[in-house]
């Protein structure tokens, strides 16, 4: 799609800004609404009729007319003049670094910005040029990129890597008032809420995906209640007392990650990696951990002393070495789990079911298993594991 200037035949001022398309009859009819006339004839600025869009450049300057024949006498009578002011191609250099542009692209888009003032006409601002003739502007050519594309194409498109607050200032500084609602509308949408409201998995991935994966990321306190994070890659994130509470955890690797005090009250981690995770003290009365895996081949053991668990199911789950001291697994599930070398001394497993576990060398000094059922059981319990 071409972009060009109109000037209704004779003046000079009070141009239109046109998209071309389809044909020359089109083109005469957008010319009819903007200027309010019966447009049927297009000239170039040195008078010739232009029959064919084909022969329509991007940026060029065009004056159209009711039919009377172009008379360069006008008001629009130095009209090369008037077309180069408005269509040469000029470099800036911004910060070092060199931007080549037409005068239309920095005076047409947005004609009351100090760009548009300072190339509107040649000379006025007594621009400095450097030693290739290139404007010197002393501003980030990095913020200044974003800001020359969208006066090209009218899009907002900002790199990787570029903050969006520094081309604010810049289209604050340059007077480009649309493009800077723009900006503070993105950067607003950009930001976490500042109420409590939850944290959607959109909002978390974009945070994921700008953090590198050798660096930490930290949720201590966010809220995360109802979300659904399943099946991502959560590994050694600082959860430390976030609110996760219903939130769907399922497949999602957690291992490392650090849930000390946190509320996963009725959430779902089935199937979740939590090899070497860390949730003393966590809340995660009715959670379902059907499956999950708690064992580290490195031999870092997962950490869940103090944790609530009642009415837990954690169905199958693999967790050789885990420390559940003194957490409370009150009616809780945990059916043909491996227990194998686990401390559960102190703990609270009255009416849960081990039916099927395997808790050779497990340490259940204290415990209480009033009700608890141990039918199925892979290694029978010996008196020095110290059950009450």
């Amino acid at each position: 799609m071409k972009r060009i200037t109109l000037f209704v035949h004779g003046t000079s001022t009070n141009g239109k800004v046109v998209a071309v398309y389809g044909c020359l009859d089109d083109l005469l009819t957008v010319a009819s609404s903007k200027f309010g006339i019966k447009a049927s004839c297009v000239f170039n600025v040195n008078g010739g009729l232009i029959d064919d869009i084909a022969l329509i450049r991007d940026d060029d300057v065009l004056y159209v007319s009711e039919g009377e024949s172009f008379d360069d006498s006008q008001e629009n009578g130095g009209g090369p003049d008037r077309c180069q002011a408005h269509t040469d191609w000029l470099t800036l250099n911004v910060g070092g670094r060199c931007f080549t542009t037409t005068r239309s692209t920095l005076v047409t888009k947005q004609p009351e910005s100090m760009l548009a003032h300072m190339f509107r006409d040649k000379d006025v601002w007594g621009n400095r040029q450097d030693s290739q003739g290139a404007y010197l502007i002393d501003r980030s050519p990095d913020y200044f990129e974003p800001i020359l594309n969208y006066l090209r194409h009218g899009q907002l498109i900002i790199n990787d890597g570029i903050n969006p607050l520094g081309v604010l200032e810049e289209a604050r500084f340059f007077g480009i008032e649309q493009l800077a609602d723009q900006l503070e509308l993105l950067i607003k949408n950009s930001q976490p809420p500042d109420d409590h409201s939850p944290l959607t998995r959109k909002e978390f991935v974009r945070f994921l995906m700008a953090t590198t994966t050798k660096s930490e990321l930290r949720c201590q306190g966010l809220n995360f209640s109802g979300a659904d994070l399943s099946r991502l890659d959560l590994r050694y994130i600082n959860f430390k007392m976030a609110n996760l509470r219903a939130a769907n955890l399922r497949g999602a690797n957690l291992s490392g990650a650090n849930l000390e005090r946190a509320d996963l009250s009725s959430a779902c981690l089935d199937g979740a990696n939590l090899q070497g995770v860390k949730m003393l003290c966590s809340n995660a009365e009715g959670a379902s951990l059907k499956g999950c895996n708690f064992e580290d081949p490195a031999g870092v053991k997962a950490n869940l002393e103090g944790a609530n668990l009642k009415g837990v199911d954690m169905l199958g789950s693999q967790m050789t070495g885990i420390n559940l001291r003194v957490a409370t697994l009150k009616n809780a599930k945990l059916k043909n789990c491996n227990l194998r070398g686990a401390t559960l001394a102190g703990t609270d497993l009255e009416n849960c079911d081990l039916s099927g576990c395997d808790l050779q060398e497990a340490n259940l000094r204290g415990s209480n298993v009033r009700g608890a059922i141990f039918e199925e059981m892979l290694t029978a319990l010996h008196m020095s594991q110290s059950v009450r």
